[in-house]
Order: structure tokens, then sequence, then C-alpha cells
């Protein structure tokens, strides 16, 4: 295996991941209108086919409510 090779395509993938993943979550949030004014749950979910991969991650987005 060489791990340069595997690190830029991983790197590759996630950055294409976190920037998709931001504009989707900003088109949802203006979609919005101010109707939730708690914030947002969200849950990422990481698989790969053919392998028993499943990572989750959860967190929440503050809406920047008083």
């Amino acid at each position: 295996m060489n791990e340069e090779k595997i690190n830029m395509s991983v790197r590759k993938f996630l950055k294409e991941v976190g920037v998709t993943s931001q504009r989707e979550l900003e088109k949802t949030i203006r979609g919005l209108d101010g109707q939730n004014q708690q914030g947002l749950k969200v849950k990422m979910v990481l698989t790969a086919e053919g392998t028993d991969l499943n990572h989750v991650v959860e967190g929440a987005i503050d809406l920047g409510a008083s």
C-alpha cells in the first residue's frame, strides 16, 4: 500500500464531504426562516461498502437564538 496515496485520497474525500455537507446544512438552515430557534440535532454516518465500518457522529448546531 502506498500510504501517501491513501492519505491524499482520504483527504480529498473528506474535503468533498465537508464542503458539500456545509452547503446542505446552510441551505436547510436558511429554509427554516427562523421557525426553529432551538437548534438542529444532526448525525453523520460513515460506511464503507464491503466492510464493517459504521462510524456515527452526532451533534447539535446552535442557531444563535438568544
